[in-house]
């Protein structure tokens, strides 16, 4: 099983690093990070770095598409015409094509979101009715058909969790969550926008607004 995780210059690490680790500690899953060529890619902040294992084309029918967000780079992500073509080309053969925080916006850019429900980061969540999707505010993970997006950038985690129970069966997917020890137990809960008090939320806008990390579509 053929695990495509698209790394672009400025994604978010952890929205491709989670689903990463999930699908690496599954039996049976080849797990490539592709790009338009091999070698390093730097996330958003220019201090972590990723390998691309593959091309696009070297990848044109995997069984599983993960598209991460980025906090600032959204939008070239979007506007790439190589990774929209990659992503319009291989979804029909796809189990299932996904997204993690505002990668969901890469893929309505790619078109795939007309009619379908879907969830992205909740600094962004307005911004998937320009592309024809139907955004689902309070759920992590939304499915519509193949189509799987995740919330927020650890919501990555969750994603390959849910993924890997519908590829290879809940007791394996039960297994690798042990396996990685994802037992979250936060200290505070105020992981969810509606979960949040008011100054918490105008807190966190200020500050992703400030440091240049709200995600952007198209600007």
């Amino acid at each position: 099983m053929q695990i495509a995780i698209v790394v672009y210059p400025g994604l978010t690490a952890l929205d491709a690093v989670g689903p990463y680790e999930v699908f690496n500690s599954a039996p049976g899953c080849e797990v490539r990070l592709v790009w338009k060529r091999a070698g390093p890619v730097v996330t958003d902040h220019g201090a972590f770095t990723l390998g691309a294992t593959h091309t696009f084309a070297e990848t044109p029918r995997p069984d599983v598409v993960v598209v991460p967000g980025s906090s600032a780079n959204t939008g070239h992500a979007m506007k790439d015409a190589t990774l929209r073509e990659w992503l319009i080309a291989v979804h029909p053969h796809t189990r299932f094509t996904t997204s993690v925080c505002s990668g969901a916006l890469v893929l309505g850019a790619a078109g795939l979101l007309q009619g379908q429900a879907a969830t992205t980061h909740w600094a962004v969540m307005g911004s998937l009715a320009k592309f024809g999707a139907q955004a689902r505010a309070d759920e992590r993970i939304v499915r519509s058909g193949r189509i799987v997006t995740a919330a927020g950038v650890s919501a990555g985690i969750d994603l390959g969790l849910a993924l890997l129970a519908d590829l290879a069966g809940t007791e394996d997917a039960k297994a690798v969550q042990l396996a990685i020890e994802y037992d979250p137990q936060p200290p505070f809960d105020s992981g969810h926008a509606s979960k949040a008090a008011p100054a918490t939320l105008a807190l966190a806008g200020e500050r992703l607004a400030a440091r240049g990390r709200t995600p952007r579509a198209w600007d």
